[in-house]
């Protein structure tokens, strides 16, 4: 299947959610269970602002084979499909499994072929990724507030279209409910 550029992207911003963060402090903790996560993007290019619009307000109208992948995509990383509020914010619901909680590990960034490297702080963590499908590097701040919520705030560069884009992502997390409606895999 051939995809746009603007569908790749849209699919790199919705997967940028979804990737494990570690936290390693036996201090900072997690409750397991189903949680939201909330995020909003920006980019100072007003092209890649607009693109990334663009494909916020599609995500609802893809079509059935496209929205079949990304909805399949979100599954196989243990979350519901993301959607879209009426501010922007794409939102997605994701599961920590008990063993991802004693792992301390939170659904935020992007699956695939990525790596890490978090450093503890205080508070939360310091945060980097690399990925090479779609190649995007991030870094940023993870900040805990208890077992049940998290800001984080990354600046990312994505090549999803085909040459580096910067995008600010502004994220909070929250704790739902003990029981996960979708199992994480």
């Amino acid at each position: 299947m051939t995809t746009s550029p603007l569908f790749r992207l849209g699919l790199a911003v919705c997967a940028m959610l979804a990737m494990p963060v570690h936290a390693e402090p036996a201090k900072l903790l997690i409750k397991p269970g189903w949680w939201q996560l909330d995020s909003k993007m920006a980019s100072p290019d007003v092209a890649t602002d607009s693109a990334m619009s663009m494909v916020l307000q599609q995500l609802g109208n893809l079509p059935p084979e496209q929205r079949k992948q990304l909805e399949n995509m979100a599954a196989n990383n243990g979350m519901a499909m993301p959607t879209v509020s009426a501010d922007g914010a794409v939102r997605v619901t994701a599961c920590v499994t008990p063993e991802m909680a004693a792992r301390r590990q939170i659904p935020t960034g992007q699956p695939g072929d990525c790596t890490s490297n978090n450093v503890p702080t205080a508070d939360g963590m310091k945060v980097a990724f690399s990925c090479n499908n779609p190649k995007s590097t991030g870094e940023g701040k993870l900040t805990l507030q208890g077992d049940r919520a998290f800001t984080m705030q990354l600046n990312v560069v994505t090549s999803a279209r085909g040459t580096p884009e910067q995008v600010k992502v502004n994220s909070t997390g929250t704790w739902l409910a003990a029981a996960c409606p979708v199992t994480a895999r």
